[in-house]
């Protein structure tokens, strides 16, 4: 029986929310924090009629590292459940060491002033966490998150050693609209536009932002798919902890209908994150693209057809060559049934509960600042089939 205070309302808030709502017999009180606090009532709303669970909500500036610890010393939680954006991980932690509260989030810390994937910023945590013996868990949603725990799975069943792994993020839905983000825009925009980086041969290897691309055939009916090699975080930890990867590559698809707009968005200079001057004003471009973008959230009802995200190992097994693809494929109609949001929202928020879960159960549970492969794997994978992200694998 836990307390787990939630901090972000977004699309992958409301997913959160709900499903820890599910699961009552671990998180007995949920608190739901932002700074929109009609966000939060909205989802507790939602959550009560879906579940008939009571969700507290709270106001909170994320950014504000005195208010988050007043508050979290108000409330008392026994875990900071982190889904607001990537510019306040380092508040959030700095809270979190404060008042001696465990934390969990799902994508990395970014500062900015600059479109930059990296841990390092976070890792520098990690003797400070484990003095306070208090865990922070990173990256728990799918990528990074479940993608990190297949590939800890696949060491653990399937191979001695790894040797090529291939991350492919599909989605396959169409949501109608001439151009939207599944996300938070900004963030989207942001990785999307910045340079490629594969590992290969024990360095990092760069290329021009989506100037790379293949055609993969996903499974169940979803067929072949254009790909574009992306820099993704999980990358980053992934080369440190499974063994004997020689090759490490990232690949998400686009529809051209996309790529058109964002070429078009981007040659106008409306995806830059610098501030430029209107009528003595500075306005960040991008941030202004997002208040005129449709709404995350609001795509739930909209969007049809399936996401594809898995991983594709190339190794050794007892002295033999094999391959595993490792794959879930989550449709966006039933997750907007079950929880009223789209697939991109589910796939991230289901697997942040579950992290959760596995902290506050002490299945997963180990002072310090740690990736998701760092941890054993099984019950994060068994949980995935019963929470409503099962997967299935493909050997050969």
């Amino acid at each position: 029986m836990a307390h787990v205070l939630i901090i972000g309302a977004g699309g992958v808030g409301s997913v959160v929310t709900h499903k820890c709502a599910q699961v009552s017999e671990v998180f007995s009180t949920i608190t739901l924090a932002s700074r929109t606090l009609t966000k939060c009532t909205a989802i507790a709303a939602q959550v009560k009629e879906r579940t008939g669970v009571t969700v507290a909500v709270e106001q909170v500036d994320a950014d504000n590292v005195a208010e988050t610890v007043a508050l979290i010393k108000r409330l008392k939680p026994d875990l900071v459940l982190n889904v607001a954006l990537p510019y306040q991980d380092l508040p959030l932690m700095d809270a979190c060491l404060e008042t001696g509260v465990d934390y969990l989030d799902t994508a990395n810390y970014e500062p900015p002033d600059e479109a930059k994937f990296e841990y390092k910023w976070q890792w520098a945590y990690r003797e400070r966490f484990t003095a306070r013996n208090i865990m922070a868990l990173l990256g728990s949603g799918f990528d990074p998150g479940v993608t990190n725990v297949f590939c800890a799975w696949a060491q653990k069943h399937h191979f001695d050693e790894i040797h090529q792994l291939d991350i492919i993020d599909c989605n396959a839905g169409d949501h109608g609209q001439a151009f939207a983000t599944n996300f938070n825009p900004e963030i989207n925009i942001r990785e999307i536009t910045q340079r490629g980086r594969y590992w290969e041969h024990g360095e990092w290897v760069e290329t021009d932002p989506l100037s790379w691309s293949m055609t993969y055939d996903f499974p169940e009916g979803i067929g072949p798919k254009k790909c574009f090699l992306m820099y993704h975080e999980e990358l980053e930890s992934l080369v440190r902890n499974i063994k004997g990867l020689k090759r490490a590559r990232f690949w998400m698809t686009f529809s051209e209908q996309y790529l058109t707009h964002l070429r078009v968005l981007e040659n106008v200079g409306m995806t830059r994150i610098d501030p430029v001057d209107y009528q003595g004003t500075p306005v960040v471009p991008l941030q202004f693209l997002k208040a005129v973008l449709p709404e995350p959230a609001s795509l739930g009802p909209l969007t049809q057809g399936r996401t594809c995200i898995g991983c594709l190992f190339k190794g050794v097994k007892d002295g033999r060559e094999k391959q595993l693809y490792v794959y879930n494929i989550c449709s966006h109609e039933e997750a907007y049934r079950e929880v009223g949001s789209q697939a991109i929202s589910y796939t991230t928020g289901v697997p942040a509960m579950i992290g959760a879960m596995l902290m506050l159960t002490g299945a997963w549970k180990r002072p310090g600042v740690w990736n998701m492969e760092e941890f054993d794997p099984d019950p994060f994978m068994e949980a995935l089939n019963r929470h409503g992200l099962p997967w299935q694998v493909i050997e050969s």
